[in-house]
């Protein structure tokens, strides 16, 4: 099994580098709800964003995506702004990693009912978009119990797709090697997360949950 290295986001210090896993023909790479072998979370924190780091929307771009619906939404402003988010990546073919994935972050929407669709909302990005047609992200989101309110899948013109995903660190020129690393942030608070999808639910729903207290506390701090 291949394992890929994220490049670094250096303009808003999101530091996504690290091994991560990648498709292959491994069976342990589905097992996104496997117990850690020291028992503790592998979240791990990412320093937060500097007040002088560039402007965000520049930063991720407001580039033209498509939901499971066929709405068109802006990359940046209707899908980032003032949410506290988890990305994932996804392909509708693909027969194993990418299904077992999104049931087990179904199972992290289970744990966090209170914060889930607001302020907390999940992202899977295509990584095959020539393919994955507003419909069949829709189909893939159903038959995984993930088409439900606050969980957007999104496609696009494949250039505004690569360069969406380049900006996350999350680019692969073959869509079987992308990797499964889940990001979580808080965008307002500038608070951003890794998090390895074989976490269990419980790790990444606290610190889901973290990351949406981040934004109350720089509040009150204010």
């Amino acid at each position: 099994m291949r394992r890929t290295i994220a490049p670094v986001v250096a303009a808003l210090s999101l530091a996504l580098a690290g091994p991560v896993r990648a498709h292959g023909n491994d069976a342990s790479h589905g097992a996104a709800t496997a117990e850690p072998a020291d028992g503790k979370p592998v979240a791990t924190e990412i320093a937060a964003v500097r007040r002088k780091a560039p402007d965000a929307r520049a930063y991720f771009t407001d580039l033209e995506m498509q939901d499971q619906h066929g709405r068109k939404l802006k990359f940046y402003s209707d899908v980032l702004a003032g949410k506290v988010v988890m990305l994932n990546f996804v392909y509708t073919s693909c027969e194993d990693a990418c299904p077992l994935i999104t049931q087990a972050i179904v199972a992290v929407k289970d744990q966090i009912p209170e914060i889930f669709g607001k302020p907390v909302h999940f992202v899977s990005i295509s990584v095959d978009p020539v393919t994955d047609t507003p419909e069949r992200l829709r189909e893939f989101a159903a038959a995984n119990r993930a088409d439900v309110a606050g969980w957007t899948f999104l496609t696009g013109d494949p250039d505004n797709v690569t360069h969406i995903l380049k900006k996350l660190g999350q680019f692969s020129e073959e869509r079987e090697a992308h990797s499964t690393l889940l990001i979580a942030g808080n965008v307002p608070a500038k608070r951003w997360s890794k998090i390895r999808p074989e976490a269990p639910a419980t790790a990444i729903a606290e610190r889901l949950r973290a990351l949406a207290a981040a934004g109350v506390q720089a509040r009150v701090r204010e």
